[in-house]
């Protein structure tokens, strides 16, 4: 008889797309049962484009005083008749939503709530990569073959989108609240025209967040697109598989970009750590300095142009 599993996966982007290998290690697992995918809307049409799951749910992270959405969210995962729940988000959130089901019986659960059935039982699991972190925890809830994220099935028509070939991918952006973790604006517009010399269109991609700073940068660069806020995560995957390179901070976006394929060099500052979070893809290489403002655009050039070839 089949069973019923819940995967729980809310974000942010980066970490999303790294949990498209221990997603589809829990299918291959659970071929025969039913597969729900509790997500935010913002990777609900990636969810569905991977096959994986059966239904995708939204959550909308009820506030704390929010308590008819706290109740409606309880009662649907109540309903839902879940034998199992795999928790890849594993933070504090989706752990109380373990407590959720009480009183009636607990499902299995694979995570970090406190009491539940398959605990990744490693208190220095917070000092592991995200990808050996969650191979880890599926391995303790009896699932060994963890393959690492694909994005193969990621196909979209771009359409107006499509740049002009050859073309290099720029993701200046980041999270407002991490300054730091952003080379500055106008070393992005000198590498990017040191691409555009080197005969590649500099495309610059990122969310509504980053559209008035990529606005200003491809405005200072002839010839360059600035496809900021246009474009689906399907879509920038697309650009991804067709790009020579992709240059960007320590952003989601590189996350998918390299997954994709697409040779991607990333920048880090000490904000943010490669050994916990560093993106994985056929073709990934990491430039650090304490700061960002240290890195020179002709070190980024050089190493960009070796890694895509030019």
């Amino acid at each position: 008889m089949a069973s019923s599993i819940l995967v729980i996966k809310l974000g942010a982007l980066g970490d999303f797309v790294q949990a498209l290998g221990p997603m589809a290690a829990i299918r291959r697992a659970h071929a025969a049962d039913r597969m729900v995918l509790l997500t935010t809307a913002p990777f609900e049409a990636l969810a569905a484009a991977s096959g994986l799951f059966d239904e995708v749910w939204l959550d909308e992270r009820p506030a704390g005083a929010a308590v008819g959405k706290w109740l409606a969210l309880r009662r649907r995962l109540r309903d839902g008749g879940f034998q199992r729940v795999y928790d890849l988000q594993t933070s504090d959130r989706s752990s109380y939503y373990f407590r959720l089901f009480w009183p009636a019986p607990y499902p299995e659960w694979s995570g970090i709530a406190r009491g539940c059935s398959h605990p990744h039982a490693n208190p220095k699991c917070d000092f592991m990569h995200t990808i050996e972190r969650q191979r880890e925890q599926l391995a303790m809830a009896g699932i060994d073959d963890v393959p690492l994220p694909n994005l193969d099935w990621a196909r979209a028509e771009l359409g107006d989108l499509r740049p002009a070939d050859p073309y290099a991918l720029l993701v200046p952006g980041g999270a407002p609240h991490r300054p730091r973790k952003r080379w500055p604006e106008a070393r992005f517009i000198e590498a990017a025209k040191g691409l555009s010399a080197d005969g590649l269109q500099p495309v610059f991609v990122g969310g509504d967040d980053d559209a008035a700073a990529l606005s200003r940068m491809a405005a200072a660069v002839p010839g360059s697109l600035d496809l900021a806020g246009r474009t689906s995560l399907l879509e920038l995957a697309e650009l991804g598989r067709g790009a020579r390179l992709a240059l960007g901070n320590d952003t989601g976006p590189m996350h998918l970009l390299a997954v994709a394929g697409c040779p991607a060099l990333v920048l880090y500052s000490d904000a943010s750590d490669p050994a916990l979070c560093a993106q994985r893809g056929r073709r990934v290489e990491i430039i650090r300095r304490p700061s960002l403002e240290e890195l020179e655009v002709d070190d980024v050039l050089a190493r960009a142009r070796s890694l895509g070839g030019s």
